[in-house]
């Protein structure tokens, strides 16, 4: 009876997964109003739970992708693949509404640019200290600290080394986990309550995973405002990463 199950969930991986997402979310809503009162929210629970769920799959199987590596679990490698994720993120520009989105304006703008070039030179700055002087090392880094998608994007651009690439990965997603946790924690001290804060908050955060999270934990009517302006890092990013920013880490390091 447990092969037929077992041989079952894993031919139909996809349903698998969002079986296993489902239970997660679920015991974490209850862990959120059971053991902390609502204080902390449940999707920052299962974010939690979820890293914890990758880390114990990649022990098991000494591999790269977490559960995904397991036959059983095999499902959550696509469910969590570059397709449905961006499939998710164009998703929610259809329930922004325009006339709160114009609202933003110039600030939207701004944030957009402060929260691109800020997180490189944090970044870059970090890197330096760890004993990556070099241009291209640094704008790759920094890069990172921008989205975890820039800095390849960028390394691959200027001719980074695969090892400063892997980086600058793991910088970014240090990041979208950081913001994940923290917008639920700091939403009352950042004001997070209407469209145009959370579009002013997206263009700082920059991190479309991390802000999606962030606000759907906080309140979700906010977060296709949110991920509307955290969406354009990645092209900022990618554009500026190996010209502007590359150029101007060149000419200061030398």
């Amino acid at each position: 009876m447990l092969e037929i199950i077992q041989k079952a969930f894993i031919q139909n991986g996809l349903v698998t997964a969002f079986a296993l997402v489902g239970l997660v979310i679920l015991f974490s809503g209850q862990i959120s109003r059971r053991l902390t009162m609502g204080r902390v929210h449940g999707s920052a629970i299962a974010i939690m739970i979820g890293l914890g769920l990758a880390y114990w799959g990649g022990t098991q199987t000494s591999g790269h992708k977490g559960l995904a590596d397991m036959s059983l679990f095999g499902g959550i490698g696509l469910m969590g693949g570059a397709m449905l994720r961006d499939f998710a993120i164009v998703a929610t520009a259809f329930e922004v509404q325009v006339t709160e989105a114009r609202r933003a304006g110039l600030i939207g703008a701004v944030s957009l640019l402060l929260g691109t070039i800020l997180p490189f030179i944090v970044g870059a700055s970090i890197a330096w200290s760890f004993g990556y002087s070099d241009a291209v090392s640094m704008t790759t880094i920094g890069a990172g600290a921008v989205t975890y998608i820039v800095g390849p994007v960028t390394g691959a651009a200027i001719g980074a080394s695969p090892d400063v690439m892997a980086l600058s990965i793991a910088t970014g997603l240090v990041k979208a986990i950081i913001v994940m946790v923290g917008t639920p924690i700091a939403a009352r001290f950042l004001a997070l309550k209407t469209p145009r804060s959370a579009m002013v908050f997206g263009g700082l955060a920059g991190t479309v995973s991390g802000v999606s999270a962030g606000l759907a934990a906080t309140d979700r009517k906010l977060v296709p405002y949110g991920a509307l302006v955290a969406t354009f890092h990645t092209g900022l990013g990618c554009l500026m990463g190996p010209s502007v920013l590359y150029l101007a880490t060149k000419a200061i390091m030398g």
